[in-house]
């Protein structure tokens, strides 16, 4: 079992940046960070691996990088050019199989975070 801690959100303007972090308490191979706007599904928004090779949602390429420190078990989110649609709960996932892990679908990430709130105002 692993259990993951977010931490880094909060409220900012349109255009703005936020850092969001994710604490593991054990190894992991693949790690990512999903969204969740009200009335919406949750959505892969960043991926990587043990590697470090990350993969991205179209709508935040460009604005987002996701990274990790494999020696401190944690990963990080750096949003930059914050748009209002970006508000949402963002969870921190994480699994230590192999499983499709770049197609950012939520079924192949065994463990998650409680999420931390990012608010985007225009």
């Amino acid at each position: 079992q692993v259990q993951l801690m977010e931490s880094g959100g909060g409220s900012v303007q349109a255009g703005g940046s936020l850092r969001l972090s994710c604490a593991a308490s054990g190894n992991t191979y693949s790690m990512g960070w999903f969204r969740q706007a009200p009335g919406k599904e949750r959505e892969g928004v960043a991926a990587i691996n043990s590697d470090g090779r990350p993969t991205y949602a179209d709508s935040v390429k460009g604005r987002f990088t996701i990274s990790r420190d494999n020696a401190k078990n944690s990963l990080y989110l750096q949003m930059n050019s914050l748009k209002p649609e970006d508000t949402a709960m963002y969870y921190c996932a994480a699994d230590r199989g192999r499983l499709s892990w770049w197609l950012l679908q939520a079924r192949n990430f065994a463990y998650w975070g409680q999420g931390t709130q990012v608010t985007v105002s225009s």
